[in-house]
């Protein structure tokens, strides 16, 4: 899919030894992860002031992988004071389809963090083994901002390995506090957040500033910035554009995988060197891609340099092969894609400003086209795409799926007998593309999971289909926006 890609790494499992069980422990064996659906849903997270809930589907393996970790993990925060309450939705159901649509469940498992009754909903973004699960979501449920009141505290706080933000205040109140505490509030699921009245207790920086001044340390760069602008759009774009360094480096340290889900979650253009690390002349086209990022700092793009060895699932997505490494790849903000195979490290420079300048061609991933399309469900590819969809002149409903996805399996069947329904209507086509192996082009469609549906009317009006996954209903959909064009009035008067 050219429109989100996923966390690119794997999670590693965690090898737990078989102790003996008393009858006391059996008899506490009970499930700790409460089952929510749409009937109790509202009226049990509305009781609480903070829940996690996973949104999962039975047949997902890495449902299945994360069920003991997630249970075990429960089991010990039920014990806290007060208590953490883990819970689970089976997204699978079609009589939860509207909480999966309300919480926008892309995939499986997604965790969201409840607040306030489910008034406020945020990204699990921590560990998923269980022992990560407990420490993260007591610092969740905990004090959004951690005061520091000696150097030992901020020593153990700070860390060099990850990004830490405290705030230097006079006083614990003001317009400026409020306004670093709402920050806090927004970012607490990806960064810590501390407060101080001393800086002379922090380890980096000028430490005789009295505040009001927010200060970001991180593990890379010049290790820390300052800002004294308490407008809150400016202090979250502060933090934004400071966690992300100058190149994020997608290699096989768990210490970097933040950096790089940062680095695919933002909104800018997105430059990316894959090559091996441990190649002749890698060094130096690494040093010349550092001084290109160095130049468009503070610009609207961001830098990457995967090595080929972590980076197997981002080039197979790209549909990239060993053999043309090294390569760049820029995902532009507007979702297009462009390539350039067999880099050369004099060429990097001149060749993004060409990128800059508009000169680059697009390139797009397609796969071939079918020799035979004969099936009541077209294939579209993305080579076919304009010419299929939106130069046909017909009605087309367009699935987006990927080939391993359970709920697209379920809704190929019933797809096959609305197209044969139409097989005799020229001007309605049903059709199916493979995201996972094509580039989606077209702004209006916006495939963030599987499967998306849209329909184009001939007119050229663009649909996306949210009604229930069944022959009925979707034909009901097609004929409410449809538009009747005369060779459909001629093929009725021939009837």
């Amino acid at each position: 899919m050219a429109k989100t890609v996923s966390v690119l790494f794997v999670l590693a499992a965690i090898a737990c030894s078989l102790t003996a069980i008393s009858a006391e422990e059996t008899v506490d064996s009970k499930e700790f992860v409460l089952t929510l659906d749409h009937s109790n849903f509202t009226d049990i997270v509305s009781k609480h002031d903070f829940i996690v809930v996973e949104f999962y589907a039975p047949w997902c393996g890495h449902c299945k992988s994360l069920a003991p970790e997630y249970e075990k993990a429960a089991s010990i925060l039920s014990k806290s004071d007060p208590p953490i309450i883990l819970a689970k939705v089976d997204a699978n159901e079609q009589s939860n389809k509207d909480l999966s649509t309300q919480y926008e469940i892309r995939g499986f498992p997604t965790l969201k963090i409840l607040r306030n009754g489910g008034k406020n909903v945020q990204e699990y973004k921590g560990p998923r083994e269980a022992e990560g699960f407990v420490e993260y979501l007591k610092k969740q449920s905990g004090p959004v901002s951690t005061e520091i009141k000696s150097a030992e505290d901020a020593s153990n706080f700070i860390g060099d390995k990850k990004i830490v933000i405290v705030g230097v205040f006079s006083k614990f109140s003001g317009e400026e506090f409020e306004s670093y505490i709402a920050l806090a509030e927004k970012f607490r699921s990806d960064y810590e957040f501390g407060h101080t009245s001393d800086a002379k207790h922090l380890p980096r920086g000028e430490s005789s500033v009295t505040g009001p001044v927010v200060r970001l340390f991180k593990p890379f760069d010049e290790l820390f910035v300052d800002s004294k602008d308490f407008n809150v759009e400016a202090l979250e774009k502060f933090v934004e554009e400071s966690s992300i360094p100058p190149v994020t480096l997608f290699n096989n340290d768990p210490i970097n995988h933040p950096f790089v889900n940062k680095f695919f979650e933002s909104h800018r253009d997105k430059v990316m060197l894959f090559v091996n690390i441990s190649s002749e002349g890698a060094e130096t086209l690494q040093s010349k891609y550092r001084e290109v990022a160095e130049q468009y700092k503070g610009q609207s793009s961001s830098f990457l340099l995967g090595d080929i060895e972590a980076s197997q699932s981002a080039l197979q997505y790209f549909g990239i092969k060993d053999s043309q490494v090294p390569v760049i790849i820029i995902l532009s903000s507007d979702e297009k894609k462009f390539l350039k195979a067999n880099v050369e490290a004099d060429h990097i420079a001149p060749w993004l400003k060409d990128y800059k300048d508009g000169k680059v061609v697009p390139y797009v991933k397609s796969q071939p086209i079918p020799v035979e399309n004969n099936e009541p469900v077209k294939v579209v590819v993305a080579d076919t795409l304009e010419d299929l969809v939106f130069k046909s002149g017909k009605n087309v409903l367009l699935e987006f799926y990927a080939p391993w996805c359970g709920h697209c399996k379920n809704l190929a069947p019933i797809l096959d007998e609305v197209a044969v329904h139409y097989e005799k209507d020229a001007n309605v086509l049903i059709a199916k593309l493979d995201a996972t192996e094509n580039d989606i082009g077209h702004p209006s469609f916006n495939v963030k999971g599987f499967p998306t549906v849209y329909f184009k009317s001939a007119d050229g009006n663009i649909t996306a289909y949210k009604g229930d996954r069944t022959k009925e209903d979707i034909i009901d959909f097609i004929e409410k926006c449809r538009v009747k064009t005369a060779p459909q009035e001629s093929v009725k008067d021939e009837l």
